[in-house]
C-alpha cells in the first residue's frame, strides 16, 4: 500500500488502488513509524534520568530533530512518478507529530501554559479534522 492519499478516480484504477477513504486518509497522515521512535527515544531519556546529561535539551533537540526527520521521510514516503511532491500530505504529517508530541508531553511539558488536557484535545480534535482534507496534489 502507498502512503500517498489518493484523491481521485484515474489513480484508483491503477490495479491494487483505490480512492483513500476517512479512515484511510487518518492511517496516512499520521507518522506513526515517527510517533513510535519519539516514544522510544523520550523512553531512553528518561531513564537518564539527568545524571549524563541535560534531558530537557535533549529533548528539545530530539524534538527538532524528528520533525525534521517527519518531513523528509513523509516526502520520500510519498513519491510517485510523474507526480508533484505531496506537498499538503507532508505539512499534515508533519503537523500531527508535532501535536503528538504535545499531546505526550514531551519538552512541551515544562512549559508554564503546558497542561495535558490540552495536548489531549488537540490531539483529537487534529486527528479528526485532518481526514476531512483532501491533498490537492492528488
Amino acid at each position: 500500500m502507498s502512503r500517498r492519499i489518493i484523491t481521485e478516480q484515474l489513480q484508483a484504477n491503477i490495479p491494487g488502488t483505490k480512492i483513500d477513504t476517512y479512515f484511510d486518509k487518518i492511517i496516512k497522515y499520521i507518522p506513526a513509524d515517527i510517533v513510535g521512535a519519539w516514544v522510544t527515544v523520550t523512553g531512553l531519556i528518561d531513564i537518564d534520568k539527568g545524571v549524563n546529561a541535560p534531558n530537557q535539551i535533549l529533548l528539545w533537540i530530539v524534538f527538532v530533530v524528528g520533525t525534521v526527520l517527519t518531513a523528509i521521510w513523509t516526502l520520500k514516503q510519498t513519491s510517485v512518478k510523474k507526480k508533484p511532491p505531496a506537498i499538503t500530505q507532508t505539512v499534515i504529517s508533519t503537523g500531527a507529530f508535532i501535536v503528538w508530541v504535545f499531546a505526550l508531553g514531551g519538552p512541551f511539558a515544562t512549559l508554564e501554559f503546558y497542561r495535558p488536557l490540552y495536548g489531549s484535545l488537540l490531539l483529537i480534535l487534529y486527528t479528526l479534522i485532518v481526514a476531512l482534507i483532501n491533498p490537492p496534489e492528488g
